[in-house]
């Protein structure tokens, strides 16, 4: 083999590494975005639960108050609560 055929082979070995390279790469950044999103939909879904968390406890507050005013309505009646 001559020098441009060893010449030829190197570009071409050259060319398919950056190939796979350019390939790995893209399939990595689709991971590294498909996390990202994941990542943002649980912190939505988290969020969205801890809001329904603090409306059942501030209807499991008003709850309880309305209770104690209703004890003490039948009890000002001569009821026994």
């Amino acid at each position: 083999m001559d020098v441009t055929t060893i010449g030829a082979l190197l570009v071409g070995v050259g060319g398919l590494a950056s190939a796979a390279a350019a390939f790995f790469g893209k399939r990595g950044e689709n991971v590294l975005n498909g996390y990202t999103s994941l990542t943002n939909d649980l912190q939505e879904e988290r969020d969205a639960l801890r809001l329904q968390l603090t409306e059942l406890h501030a209807q499991r507050a008003a709850d309880q108050a309305e209770i104690t005013r209703l004890r003490i309505e039948i009890a000002r009646l001569g009821g026994q609560p």
